[in-house]
């Protein structure tokens, strides 16, 4: 083997080697570049999921903020209270109620009978006994018992569960649930003398007015 030959083998063969390793480190920055695109799209994707979720956790948290607002503003619209105060004749029964309430008394009692009272936010609709109101005051000329009787059938139907109450001092019957078909929510009654005083809501949406309201009943027992 002449000397060109072996110097003509050995070029070859640094070449191969050179080519190998080239293509090694083609691949090598092909694999790189393929990793960080996807790690690069991967982030992106994670970023805007991530995005996304704040987004939503704050509109959320704006949303249920307006609402508490909008909560708070009613109740403080509806303040200060005024006082409800029915005829001295009918156990001069007063309590508080808020302010953006109507109140219309049916009737004008002149000699005896019973009194009726209507309160509702802004306007007292037409008096009827399938009508919803916030609040009815009805002062009867009947006995405790008698009162209490008429709603027996539904307590032991299961519409209306009735429980105790007392205000300052003066015990009497709470009924909740359903007294008709239309109407559903809660009723004191308690016993005046001769007298027997219901006050009674229509419907659950003004439940926690209505417990704000029986805290401050009072009445010559």
């Amino acid at each position: 083997m002449t000397y060109f030959s072996r110097r003509n083998r050995g070029q070859r063969g640094a070449v191969s080697g050179l080519l190998v390793a080239v293509i090694a480190l083609s691949t090598l920055v092909l694999g790189l570049g393929s990793f960080s695109i996807w790690a690069y799209v991967a982030y992106s994707d994670a970023q805007d999921d991530v995005d996304g979720k704040i987004a939503i956790a704050v509109a959320e948290a704006k949303e249920q903020k307006g609402e508490e607002d909008e909560a708070k503003f009613a109740e403080r619209e509806q303040q200060p209270n005024l006082t409800f105060r029915a005829p001295d004749d009918y156990c001069a029964l007063s309590f508080q109620y808020p302010k953006t309430w109507s109140v219309y008394e049916s009737e004008q009692i002149t000699n005896g009978g019973d009194y009726k009272a209507y309160l509702n936010p802004k306007v007292v609709p037409p008096i009827s006994s399938n009508q919803q109101y916030a609040l009815r005051v009805l002062i009867e000329q009947k006995d405790w018992d008698q009162v209490i009787d008429q709603y027996k059938g539904l307590v032991q139907k299961g519409d209306l569960k009735q429980s105790t109450t007392s205000s300052e001092g003066n015990q009497g019957a709470r009924l909740a649930g359903n007294f008709s078909k239309n109407i559903r929510g809660d009723a004191v009654i308690y016993r005046c003398r001769d007298k027997t005083i219901t006050i009674r809501s229509d419907a659950d949406v003004f439940k926690t007015n209505f417990e704000k309201i029986i805290e401050t009943i009072d009445f010559n027992a």
